[in-house]
């Protein structure tokens, strides 16, 4: 079991900071998220890159289906490159809110998840080298050899971890597909009535996590695809204030989960929530809460 934290706030500074806590304090991971407007996470990523030799950098999460696929291949390929293969991407359709539609208007379901998925296309077969030729509904690519950057360290490509949804009484989960297609799962799980869901909790228990994670162990088989390697991640508040799970961090590993990630989503943002975060991370992984 691996542990990390994601830092709910944006500042690129304190996230430099925070970085360096959690390599001296233990932690094998800390993620930070974006926004369509605000502090830009690969600048954030880049810049913990330079002062960390250890702990790894990522993103919990990414809306990928709202970059345009090179863009976003560059800004992972180039963290990559400076911490020297720590980079680790997490992506998902993106959550619905003001800080979205105030800008774009939402496509659909369906059109975010085409996006989502040639927006992954792509970013693959750019790691992978030119020439790459690509034709989809929403992106295109071409072969070009105009000033190419390195190869990314971490081949083929920078880990990506994708949230796979399994929706209860449907036969078929292209969510979980798509997740065990990739390097990592971000399990979900969504009621026949989503509006049943429990506040305050994961969304999913021992058991249930369980069965996800057994149906995209499944899912690789079939692809020919490698279980050794591929991550499964729980997101958890050891502090019981945000997210509530039954057990500890060796239940969950003993369900399946190979990443405990603490997420403080409801600390405040200012000199207190700050102060806060820095003295968890100094705390160290849980490892018997």
């Amino acid at each position: 079991m691996r542990f990390g934290v994601v830092v709910p706030f944006s500042d690129a500074r304190l996230f430099t900071e925070l970085a360096v806590l959690g390599e001296q304090h233990g932690w094998d991971g800390i993620f930070t998220w974006e926004a369509l407007w605000g502090t830009d996470a690969w600048v954030s990523l880049g810049a913990a890159a330079m002062v960390t030799s250890r702990i790894r950098l990522g993103t919990l999460l990414t809306p990928a289906a709202r970059h345009r696929p090179w863009d976003l291949a560059s800004k992972v390929g180039t963290v990559d490159r400076l911490s020297g293969g720590r980079a680790v991407m997490s992506v998902g359709l993106g959550a619905l809110h003001d800080g979205w539609l105030a800008f774009e208007a939402d496509e659909g379901r369906a059109v975010r998840a085409e996006r989502l998925d040639e927006c992954l296309a792509i970013y693959a077969g750019l790691m992978h080298g030119q020439p790459f030729t690509f034709r989809g509904r929403h992106y295109s690519a071409r072969p070009t050899d105009f000033r190419l950057p390195p190869p990314p360290m971490h081949q083929p490509h920078p880990p990506v971890w994708v949230v796979g949804a399994y929706r209860v009484g449907r036969a078929r989960q292209p969510s979980l597909e798509r997740a065990a297609g990739w390097d990592g799962l971000l399990p979900a799980i969504v009621p026949e009535d989503p509006a049943a869901a429990p506040q305050g909790q994961a969304g999913y228990d021992l058991e249930s996590f369980a069965q996800v994670v057994s149906l995209v162990r499944g899912m690789r088989e079939q692809q020919g695809l490698p279980w050794q390697g591929y991550e499964r991640v729980v997101e958890a508040d050891s502090w019981g204030e945000h997210v509530h799970l039954e057990g500890g961090p060796s239940d969950w590993e003993e369900a399946g989960a190979t990443w405990w990630v603490e997420g403080w989503w409801n600390l405040d943002d200012g000199p207190a929530g700050h102060a806060e975060v820095r003295r968890r991370v100094e705390g160290g992984p849980p490892t018997s809460h």
